[in-house]
């Protein structure tokens, strides 16, 4: 039960410390949808999204009302678009005409995005998911609310460096395709090594093949209200920061809980888990960064950084699956720039590097994410930094990601703007000695010695 002074608490921590549901995401499985005719696969698509996700904006909406507790987004995740159009699509024009479908249907729902336009290719590529892939500039340029990943890397197989490199290709030709807006296109466009099926958060969402038809998960963020309790531990050792971390993580948790459940009850669709994610906006005092400094550093990147978020990460974790049966996702700290206005500011001071960003990324929820680079950035050093966070994520038997925007037309210096949640970017430098003969070489890396469990 939850008693007064817990509703006291959490009213608190929503009004003066930037709590909130970050959203509530509804997950679809189309693979009822399948069809060799083209035209059907979209109508089945239409019509399902549509039945199934009716309700949901105004569901949201009425929980915030009763509850008095933001959520921000309302999304759909769905399941790979590479599997669902396979039989119907042939050419990457084809895909394009199911990304239009799946804008449609998430306009007329009312959800700000709808992620799954994906395709899983950590081993290989069947020419379905080759298709996809070349067709996510054009996608991605000619749509408004599709969210786009590839999974290219597991450590049960190893990275696939024909899809590496073939990602690199298509973060550079999205980039193009929406030069006009900052390259906004990259902002919507993941490259994952482990990435998980019930990941609620965009750009990566996407309903994994062994969920339900229909499942409700929840991602809760706090980095605000974890700031504010770590104000009170100041000077303290690292025993009563870490308890203060872990109870904190807890209480938010319960309020996702709380949100998920209900959801689940009023549309009468399975809950599946709860993502605790210390997800940062561009408000002042929701910032990951600022707690990394209020645990003690000057500014994040300073020596220190990866031992302090590395703690961070874990007790949030530790609180978090105590708050809930089913905490899932990606569940910890987020790091990306753009939408972290403590990250920017360390970026400006040249406290942040992108290589300590990638060091820190070997402790935290998810990689290099929201990161603005030099738009004449080429193909193959673009997928040289997504090899190395996919080897990252394979060694260490993690989630990692890469979201690198190569802002056309601009350079070191230059700031670009992505608006809303997205925030804005200072142009990071990137190292520009060249990988070429290294990305160039076809095949697989092969997945690391401790993958053989079985």
């Amino acid at each position: 039960m939850i008693n007064m002074y817990e509703v006291s608490e959490t009213n608190k921590m929503i009004e003066h410390e930037n709590l909130d549901v970050r959203t509530i995401t509804l997950g679809i499985s189309l693979l009822d949808c399948i069809d060799s005719n083209l035209e059907e696969v979209n109508r089945k698509i239409y019509k399902k999204i549509t039945s199934t996700a009716a309700k949901l904006v105004d569901t949201g909406a009425d929980i915030e009302k009763e509850f008095g507790i933001p959520i921000v987004n309302k999304r759909i995740s769905i399941t790979p678009i590479s599997l669902v159009g396979a039989a119907a699509c042939k050419s990457p024009e084809d895909f394009v005409s199911i990304a239009k479908t799946l804008d449609k249907a998430a306009k007329e729902v009312g959800v700000n995005f709808i992620g799954g336009y994906s395709a899983l290719v950590s081993k290989a590529m069947t020419k379905s998911d080759e298709y996809l892939i070349r067709s996510i500039p054009q996608a991605l340029a000619q749509t408004e609310r599709i969210c786009s990943s590839v999974n290219v890397g597991s450590t049960k197989t190893g990275i696939n460096m024909d899809a590496v490199r073939l990602s690199g290709e298509i973060v550079k030709r999205t980039a193009e395709a929406t030069k006009e807006q900052d390259s906004l296109g990259c902002a919507k466009l993941v490259i994952f090594c482990n990435a998980p099926d019930d990941n609620p958060f965009m750009a990566g969402a996407f309903l994994g093949v062994t969920e339900a038809d229909a499942v409700i998960n929840v991602g809760v963020s706090g980095p605000g209200v974890v700031k504010k309790a770590l104000e009170k531990v100041r000077g303290k050792g690292f025993e009563e920061l870490c308890e203060t971390i872990k109870k904190t993580a807890f209480k938010v948790t319960r309020v996702g809980q709380l949100v998920a459940k209900e959801a689940s009850e009023r549309l009468g669709i399975p809950f599946g888990i709860v993502d605790l994610s210390l997800a940062p906006t561009p408000a002042v005092g929701d910032s990951v960064a600022e707690i990394l400094e209020e645990i003690g550093l000057e500014r994040v990147g300073a020596p220190g950084t990866t031992a302090a978020l590395a703690m961070l990460n874990d007790q949030v974790k530790k609180g978090g699956v105590m708050a809930s049966s089913y905490v899932g996702g990606l569940s910890g700290a987020f790091i990306p720039v753009s939408e972290d206005q403590g990250m920017i500011d360390a970026v400006n001071a040249r406290a942040l590097t992108l290589e300590k960003l990638e060091a820190m990324t070997c402790v935290c929820s998810v990689g290099l994410d929201m990161i603005a680079i030099p738009g004449r950035t080429s193909e193959s050093t673009i997928a040289g930094i997504i090899a190395d966070e996919m080897a990252i994520g394979m060694v260490n038997q993690k989630t990692t990601a890469v979201r690198l925007i190569p802002v056309i037309g601009k350079d070191v210096g230059d700031t670009a703007e992505f608006g809303g949640l997205l925030g804005y970017a200072p142009i990071m430098p990137v190292n520009e000695f060249g990988c070429e003969a290294f990305v160039g070489r076809k095949g697989r890396i092969p997945a690391p010695i401790h993958s053989f469990k079985n």
